[in-house]
């Protein structure tokens, strides 16, 4: 069957014509035998005052019949330029001309261009043991690697034999890269060789999300549509990496078009219990991260797609605030709120990986000229840290361990409560905009060839945001102004909020806001399998697993430092972020 959407009019005219010849009211812009010349030429109906008043109910307005008359005069000159304007290219790393920018007018951010300075943990000797080895945080492979006691080489060698081993079971990756890794490897152990050291990511492999593009490899998407497609250029983050000295072991999986664990070959799993996904879209970095494939993932974000895949596997996860790292040669989902960013095994991994891609692009409109500068040993006490005691008393064993880490570390804690604000209206701005970045595949029906086909899926969002009205998206776009600015005022005086991950709907603020988000390991429980959205598979006796969970740090824009710091302390506190998943030794 062809549903192919030509043109607004072939979405309202509904059953509008029989309604007419039946005589239950309007009055139909052409005559009888001009309607029938137009409808032989366009295979459409014109917009009569019946298809309006079908079409009321969807935007929840009412109109009279004079209003209904006055309004169909010109609508088909209207829908018209509509379609006119649909057959123009616009392919995907087109921006729309409207830009969001996180920061608001007449507020100050406090300038920093110190970078990392690091906790001053030991590393201790290298292990005897490649697997403990392939766990290892970042922070300590790369003093081993600073200080000789293993080459990048044999770093790398390690990753890749474990990828050989696990990744199929996990489905976590599209494209594994051996020649590319042995080759930045070797170059790596050269420059060390020849002193030039080019910082804490110095020889560290690393995994890169499908829809960040790397030159001459493929980058699919993770959607049928574009599985064979392949990288012309690398995207910016792809060189800031190189600059830095990591090493490229492969593309990650990601869900179609970003969205969940489901591409186009599988579902991406959790290592600590692989009968489930392992959430998403960042899907494929979290689970390698989780196995010790990699020594650390780029994924991204546009709605909890760093958050929810490092909750389920137990990562660390840090969202950085938006604009802070260039896009550019990404694909665009929603250019108001993606976002790219590390996901680690440890805190104050996330800050050298973030130190390595944080900068300004030109040809990204959205990217913002910020420095960046953490302490990961600072001293938090005396921390002003804001919460909400009802996320706590609804939240799990693990959020209350963290809040008392928090509180044993030496901050202040300081009672907060959000608005009482229909947050939920936001996510018209991602579905109108993710419609309006793959238009093409609803026009043109490709979207029937992905994979995931549910109700919550892109296929039936995307052909339900044709139905979005334009004054409601304005409205929602100067809702989210008002958020912003509350959320200014909520941080005031405050380093730092702390809570469950979707806890008051915060996930879901910031990431409209752009405020940024730490992810971080807080405890286990014992789960049933999961769907994507996180309920149980089955009831009953379904078989548990023990698996990770991760609680949420917040902070004001640009202040990732402070979560580094507070995020470190309360992981050393809980003292669970090198167990790792059985079975992936």
């Amino acid at each position: 069957m062809t549903r192919h959407i030509k043109s607004r009019r072939d979405l309202l005219k509904g059953g509008a014509v029989v309604a007419v010849a039946a005589g239950t009211g309007g009055t139909a812009l052409a005559q009888p035998d001009e309607t029938a010349a137009r409808t032989a030429e366009t295979g459409t109906q014109p917009v009569t005052t019946e298809t309006l008043r079908c079409a009321e109910a969807l935007f929840d307005v009412r109109y009279t019949d004079a209003e209904r008359e006055q309004a169909v005069a010109e609508i088909d000159d209207w829908i018209a330029r509509m379609t006119r304007q649909r057959m123009l290219d616009k392919p995907n790393t087109l921006a729309p001309a409207s830009v969001f920018d996180p920061r608001l007018p007449g507020v100050t951010y406090r300038e920093q261009g110190g970078g990392v300075t690091v906790s001053g943990q030991s590393a201790g000797p290298l292990p005897g043991d490649d697997s403990v080895i392939a766990f290892a945080p970042v922070w300590r492979q790369s003093v081993w690697i600073a200080t000789g006691a293993i080459t990048s080489r044999r770093l790398t060698d390690i990753y890749l034999d474990r990828i050989a081993r696990h990744a199929s079971r996990l489905e976590c990756f599209v494209t594994v890269t051996p020649e590319i890794a042995r080759a930045e490897a070797d170059a790596c152990d050269r420059d060390l060789a020849a002193g030039r050291y080019r910082g804490p990511l110095h020889g560290i492999p690393y995994g890169m999300k499908d829809i960040i593009d790397v030159a001459g490899v493929a980058a699919t998407w993770g959607a049928t549509p574009y599985r064979d497609r392949v990288a012309e250029t690398d995207a910016r983050v792809t060189e800031m990496l190189r600059e830095a000295g990591a090493v490229l072991l492969g593309k990650t999986t990601n869900g179609a078009i970003a969205y969940g664990d489901r591409w186009f070959d599988g579902i991406t799993r959790n290592p600590w219990n692989p009968e489930e996904g392992s959430s998403g879209s960042s899907a494929g970095s979290a689970s390698a991260t989780a196995a010790g494939l990699v020594g650390f993932g780029i994924g991204t974000e546009t709605l909890g797609s760093i958050v929810s895949p490092s909750n389920r596997c137990g990562t660390t996860g840090l969202r950085p605030t938006f604009g802070r790292v260039p896009r550019t040669g990404a694909m665009a989902l929603c250019w108001t709120l993606d976002k790219i960013g590390p996901i680690t095994r440890a805190v104050e991994d996330t800050a050298f990986v973030l130190d390595a891609i944080n900068g300004h692009d030109p040809a990204d409109p959205s990217s913002l000229d910020m420095g960046f500068e953490a302490n990961a040993g600072a001293d938090v006490r005396g921390m002003r840290v804001g919460y909400d005691p009802a996320w706590f008393n609804n939240g799990t064993d693990a959020d209350r361990a963290a809040l008392d880490a928090a509180r044993a570390a030496g901050v202040e804690l300081v009672e907060i409560s959000l608005p009482d604000r229909p947050y939920d209206a936001l996510f018209a701005a991602v579905e109108a905009e993710s419609a309006a970045a793959f238009e093409h595949l609803t026009l043109t029906d490709a979207d029937d060839t992905l994979v995931w086909q549910d109700n919550a899926a892109w296929p039936n969002t995307w052909r339900r945001a044709r139905f979005i009205s334009a004054v409601d998206l304005i409205n929602i776009d100067r809702f989210r102004r008002q958020v912003m600015q509350e959320m200014a005022g909520l941080f005031d005086g405050l380093d730092a909020i702390i809570g469950p991950n979707f806890a008051g709907a915060m996930l879901v603020i910031t990431n409209f806001t752009g405020h940024p988000q730490l992810a971080f390991r807080s405890g286990f429980s014992e789960q049933p399998s999961r769907t994507i959205f996180g309920q149980a598979r089955e009831n009953g006796e379904a078989p548990r697993f023990r698996v990770p969970q991760t609680t949420s740090l917040w902070a004001p824009l640009f202040e990732e430092g402070k979560l580094v710091a507070l995020g470190r302390e309360i992981e050393r506190r809980l003292g669970i972020a090198d167990e790792r998943p059985s079975g992936f030794a």
